[in-house]
Formats: structure tokens, sequence, C-alpha cells
């Protein structure tokens, strides 16, 4: 491996289109209540926005994951190297943004290499050539895509032999349950056969806690959603008014996720030129740009299962309130 590489980490540009932009919002205003793509929220600004939420006070997700994942890199290398593979394991990082909490597995497992996946092209390449500084014996790639949406990872030395899949910050909670399923089918294909995905899952807990962890008192979540405004205003052509819009984090009892909200302070009409129609807006109207279920421990297991995931090993925080889980794919191991 030459030693450009190591110190300068390819970027493969898979973006999508802005007709890709443009679909996803028409599919999203047609839908009741009108729900937007989350991918929708993460361009350059939208990127660093979420790295500011993640530090904010209310926001436990992210400490608790850190700090599981320094406690445990070790056992969890121990789990993917001793089920019969001495072959050299790739790190696939399925939404990486930052790359804040990948360190600790970096050390434990010493990879063959590391490959981060991510919808804004210049976050995650920035993110990938200050990770290279911190482990100059990892070879590493950065990938601009909607993992959503990709057919299969690219054809990429980085990317051949066996991988392991790692989806941090209970971001599998942005699906419901027939979507979580679908998705992880999806990370198995993208994987490939005997591979191992680490998912960081969030847990329930108090409602006041969980809508706190949405809704900061900083303002900052809000800045994040209405950033998508601001996106669309840009890219679209469209006109609107964010400050027109409140902001909301609401637990959904029946649901079991928080949803946030762009909700329409006001009768308004929205122009966006692709769509060559007005897009007409009722007082308190809302506009979803995400959810997050919290689902049990079980409940992650079981949606896996039904995946063709089996456990292989899972971690929590003394109070239960986080946890990783580590799967593999295919058949349950032989008694």
């Amino acid at each position: 491996m030459s030693s450009a590489l190591l110190t300068h980490p390819e970027l493969i540009d898979l973006h999508p289109s802005p007709g890709d932009v443009c679909a996803a919002v028409v599919q999203g205003l047609a839908r009741q209540p009108r729900q937007l793509s989350p991918w929708l929220l993460y361009d350059q600004e939208g990127s660093r926005l979420f790295e500011a939420i993640c530090q904010q006070p209310e926001y436990h997700l992210t400490r608790l994951e850190k700090r599981l994942l320094q406690r445990h890199a070790h056992h969890i290398r121990h789990c993917c190297t001793g089920h019969g593979s001495a072959a050299p394991i790739t790190v696939v990082e399925f939404g990486a943004g930052g790359a804040q909490k990948v360190t600790p597995l970096l050390h434990a497992l010493q990879p063959a290499a590391y490959v981060a996946l991510d919808i804004s092209a210049t976050h995650v390449h920035h993110a990938c050539i200050g990770l290279q500084a911190l482990h100059p014996q990892v070879p590493m790639a950065a990938v601009c895509c909607d993992y959503e949406q990709l057919p299969a990872l690219p054809d990429h030395p980085l990317l051949a032999g066996r991988r392991l899949g790692f989806f941090p910050g209970s971001s599998l909670g942005n699906c419901s349950r027939a979507g979580a399923v679908a998705l992880l089918r999806h990370m198995a294909t993208l994987l490939g056969t005997g591979s191992q995905l680490l998912i960081g899952m969030d847990q329930p807990r108090s409602v006041a806690a969980m809508e706190a962890a949405y809704d900061d008192a900083a303002g900052v979540s809000a800045q994040f959603a209405r950033n998508l405004l601001v996106r669309l205003n840009r890219e679209l052509g469209a006109d609107f008014q964010p400050r027109h819009f409140a902001y909301q984090a609401h637990w959904d009892a029946s649901e079991q996720h928080i949803e946030m909200a762009l909700v329409s302070r006001r009768e308004q009409v929205v122009s966006i030129p692709p769509l060559q129609a007005l897009v007409h807006w009722t007082t308190g109207e809302k506009l979803v740009t995400e959810h997050s279920h919290k689902w049990s421990p079980e409940d992650v297991q079981a949606l896996a299962q039904q995946a063709g995931w089996h456990g292989v090993g899972r971690w929590c925080d003394s109070r239960n309130r986080f946890s990783l889980h580590l799967m593999e794919h295919g058949s349950l191991p032989q008694r």
C-alpha cells in the first residue's frame, strides 16, 4: 500500500444527483403528514450542526457509546476474530459523519482497512484525513453516498475480504420496524457473506429525557432541522421562510419513537420551482424531518433475526441505557 494512500484517504464520490434530491422532495411532500428523507438533513452545514448536537449536555447517546466502545473494544475484537476466520477485517462505517467513535475499534482490531460511508462528501473526507493521522497504519477511504440506495459497495482494493459493518449512533432508529428489517437486509447484501455488524442502539427511558435529547436548550437541534429548508432554498430555488416554521420533538408512545418536525406557524405558500407547483401550508401543519425509535435490546435482536443476522455479543452501560450489538450474518453456528 502506498504511503500516499495512507496520508491522503481517497474520496469516492457517489453523491445523489440534484434530480435525486428533487425526487425525494416530491415523494416526501406527497406523504401525509409531509415527511422528507433524513439524508436530506446532511449537507455540509447540516453535518456540522449534527456534530454540535452530539456535544450538547442533553444528548447522552454519543458519550455513552464512546465509553462503551473504549471499554469493550478488545472484547469486540475477540468476538470478531474468534469465529474460525483469521482473515483480516475491513471496517465499513455506515453514516460515519465526523468519524468520532471508531478509534477504539481501529486500535483494537488493527484492521486491513477502514472505509467510511456518508452523505456529506466534504465532511466525511475531512474526517478520514484527520482519522488517518491518528491511525497511519490503517489504509482508509471515504465514500460519499446514500448507502440505503447503494446497489453494491464500490469495487475497490480496500473493500476486498471480510467486512465488519459499524453502524453507531442509534441510527437504525430512524427507520420504522419494517424499514429497519429492510435496511439490515440491505447491509447484509452490501457487506457480503461471512460479514459481521456492530450496531449502537439507544434504549427507552423517561419521556422528558428523550425529548430533551432532541430539543436541546441551546437550540442546536432546531437549527439543524431548519437548515433543511435552507438547503432546499439553495439547491431547488425554493422560497421557504425558516422563521415561519417552529421546531418540535415529541415522544409518540404508540409508535415508540421521537418525532422531529417543523410546524408551520401560519398559513403560507411556498414555491419550489422544479416541482412546478406551489405548496400550501396550513397553520400547525407538520413537515416531519426524522424519527428516532427507541427499542429494547430484545426488539433489536428480533429485528436483526428477521433480516438474517444472529447475535454474537451485546454490551451495555451500567444503567442499561445504551447497547452495542455485535451480529453475524448467515446460519446460526452449529452446537
